[in-house]
C-alpha cells in the first residue's frame, strides 16, 4: 500500500479494472453504465490537452450535480491537471476572484450557470475557455467537442504534485485557496471508506453539490470502494424528490446536511416508505440534537452519523464509527488522523475540557495558494489549528462547540450560539435558529437570535424570550429575538451568521 502511487487517475483507473462494466449511476431517468462514464472521462482527458492547457494548470468545475461533474474530475486528473471546484451558489464576483486568483485555464459549467460564467470571464484577462456540458454558444466549447478526442494515456505527475485548489468561503478578495496534493486526496478516499463502508449497504442517495470539496470527498472515496456501488443522483436537493427516490429506488445511504434534515422533517415523512434508509451521514456543522432525536424517532431504520471536516483537511477529520454513534459527537479521528484540544497558549488539555480543536494527518493541505504567511499561521509544527472550538471525552470521541471567531462574551461570560441555538430548535414552534452577538454598550456584547418558524405556527417574539430565560436562563439567553421567513445559509448549508449580523440594529 505505501509503495503504490497515489496519483488520483491510476486509482481511478485500478477502480474500473476491479469493478467491471456495471449500471452505476441513476440520473434523471437514465441509467449510466460505469464503462461509458470511464471512457468518457478519458477521452476529456484527450480533449483538454488539445486544448494546449499544461499539466499543473488549473481548470474550475461549477456545475449542477450530473454525471459530467464526476467525468470532468477523473478528467483533469488524467491529463494531469488541478481541479478547482467552485460552488454554483457563488455570486459572479467572487466566481471571478476564485478564477482569477487560481489563474484556471478553463473553467467547465452546466447551461443553468453559463450566464454567470460568462459574466465571471468578462473582465479577466487572459480570459478562460469556457465548456459548456449540454449547451453550445459563441465563444463557448461544449463537453462533446472534447469527448470527440481519442483516449490517451495518464499524464505522470508525482504523489506530492498538486491535484485540487479549493477556495474556503468569503468574500471577493479574501477566499483563500488551499492546496491538496494526490496523496492528501488518495489517503481521504481510503480513510473515509474505511471509517463507513458496511458490506451490502452500496445503494446510495447523492443530493449535495458535487463541484464543491464534498464532491471531491465522494469522488475519490469511491476509488478504493471493491463492490460495485450503485448511485441515484439528484441535480439537486428537493425534499419530496428525496423521499421519493428513497422510496422508488430502496436506497440505503445518503449523506446530508443539518439543514436538510430540517427541511426534510417539515414534509410528512410517514407517507413515504423509507425502512430502507439505514445510514445517513451529516457534516459541514453541527447536527442539533433535537433534529437528530426526532429525525430517528419518524425514521426509525435509519442510524445518523456525524462528521467533520475543514478544506484543509481534504474534508475529513472525524466520522462517528458505524455501530458505535455517539450522539452529539462528530465521531473519532479517523485512521491516520490525530486530534488534540489545546489552549490559547497551544498547550494539549485532557478530556473533557474545551479548546481549539488542532489536527494533523495525511490529507492535510499543502498550504494556502500564493500566501506562505496564512499558512505559517494556520500549520505549526506540523499541525492546523482549525479555529473550530471542541472538546473530547474519555474514549477520544470528539464534539463541535463552536467557531473560536463566533464566540459572544457577554458581561465577561463566554456564550456559544450553537449552544442557544441547540436550545432555540427545541422550542416545538421553531424550526431553525441562528444566534450572533450584537455590540452592547452595557455588556460588550448582546445575544441576539433569529428563528424561523414551522409551518402554520406563530409565536411573538417576547414569547420565545421568555421561554429562553426559564429554558437557558443566566446570562445566556437572547435578549433580543427576531422572527425570519428563513436563516440564510451559506453554500454549504451553514448557518450565515456574516449574513445575520448585517441584519443587527444598534441596541
Amino acid at each position: 500500500m505505501n509503495g503504490e502511487s497515489k496519483h488520483l487517475a491510476r486509482a481511478a483507473q485500478a477502480a474500473f479494472e476491479r469493478r467491471g462494466d456495471y449500471e452505476s449511476l441513476l440520473f434523471e431517468g437514465r441509467w449510466h453504465r460505469s464503462g461509458e462514464l470511464f471512457a468518457r472521462a478519458c477521452a476529456v482527458a484527450t480533449g483538454l490537452t488539445q486544448l494546449g492547457i499544461e499539466p499543473g494548470e488549473r481548470i474550475a468545475v461549477t456545475m449542477a450535480n450530473c454525471p459530467e461533474v464526476g467525468i470532468v474530475y477523473q478528467a483533469i486528473w488524467r491529463a494531469g491537471l488541478v481541479a478547482t471546484p467552485a460552488t454554483f451558489l457563488l455570486t459572479p464576483e467572487d466566481l471571478r476572484h476564485v478564477l482569477a486568483d487560481s489563474g484556471a485555464r478553463a473553467v467547465v459549467t452546466t447551461s443553468e450557470f453559463l450566464d454567470k460564467i460568462e459574466q465571471a470571464v468578462s473582465e479577466l484577462d487572459p480570459r478562460p475557455c469556457v465548456i459548456c456540458t449540454d449547451r453550445s454558444a459563441d465563444g463557448v466549447i461544449s463537453l462533446a467537442e472534447l469527448e470527440a478526442a481519442p483516449p490517451g494515456e495518464i499524464v505522470p505527475r508525482a504523489d506530492n504534485d498538486l491535484a485540487a485548489l479549493l477556495y474556503t468561503g468569503g468574500t471577493t478578495g479574501q477566499a483563500k485557496g488551499v492546496m491538496l496534493a494526490h496523496e492528501a486526496l488518495h489517503y481521504v478516499g481510503g480513510a473515509a471508506h474505511q471509517s463507513s463502508h458496511i458490506d451490502g449497504i452500496n445503494r446510495s442517495l447523492g443530493t449535495l453539490p458535487l463541484s464543491h470539496a464534498y464532491g471531491l470527498l465522494i469522488t475519490v472515496s469511491g476509488f478504493h470502494s471493491v463492490q460495485r456501488d450503485v448511485a441515484v443522483l439528484l441535480r439537486w436537493f428537493e425534499p419530496e424528490t428525496f423521499l421519493s427516490a428513497v422510496q422508488e429506488h430502496r436506497l440505503q445511504q445518503t449523506a446530508v446536511v443539518p439543514s436538510m434534515l430540517q427541511a426534510l422533517l417539515a414534509k410528512p415523512l410517514e407517507r413515504y416508505d423509507l425502512s430502507t434508509l439505514e445510514q445517513v451521514t451529516s457534516g459541514a456543522s453541527p447536527l442539533p440534537p433535537e433534529t437528530e432525536r426526532e429525525f430517528v424517532r419518524r425514521v426509525p431504520s435509519a442510524s445518523i452519523r456525524q462528521g467533520y471536516g475543514l478544506t484543509e483537511s481534504a474534508a475529513l477529520v472525524s466520522s462517528s464509527p458505524v455501530g458505535r454513534v455517539r450522539a452529539g459527537s462528530v465521531g473519532l479521528p479517523v485512521p491516520g488522523c490525530e486530534v488534540e484540544i489545546r489552549d490559547e497558549h497551544g498547550r494539549a488539555l485532557p478530556a473533557g475540557e474545551v479548546g481549539e480543536i488542532c489536527m494533523r494527518s495525511p490529507g492535510l493541505m499543502t498550504g494556502y495558494w500564493h500566501s506562505p504567511e496564512t499558512t505559517a499561521q494556520a500549520i505549526r509544527d506540523g499541525w492546523l489549528h482549525t479555529g473550530d472550538v471542541g472538546r473530547r471525552d474519555a474514549d477520544g470521541y470528539l464534539y463541535i462547540v463552536d467557531r473560536i471567531k463566533d464566540l459572544i462574551i457577554r458581561g465577561g461570560f463566554n456564550v456559544y450560539p450553537r449552544d442557544i441555538e441547540d436550545a432555540l430548535v427545541e422550542h416545538p414552534d421553531v424550526a431553525m435558529a441562528g444566534v450572533v452577538g450584537a455590540p452592547s454598550a452595557s455588556h460588550g456584547e448582546e445575544v441576539v437570535a433569529f428563528v424561523s418558524l414551522r409551518a402554520g405556527a406563530a409565536l411573538e417574539p417576547e414569547q420565545l424570550i421568555d421561554w429562553s430565560r426559564t429554558r437557558i436562563g443566566g446570562y445566556k439567553y437572547p435578549r433580543r429575538v427576531h422572527v425570519v421567513d428563513a436563516i440564510p445559509l451559506t453554500p454549504v448549508g451553514k448557518i450565515d451568521r456574516k449574513a445575520l449580523r448585517a441584519r443587527l440594529t444598534p441596541s
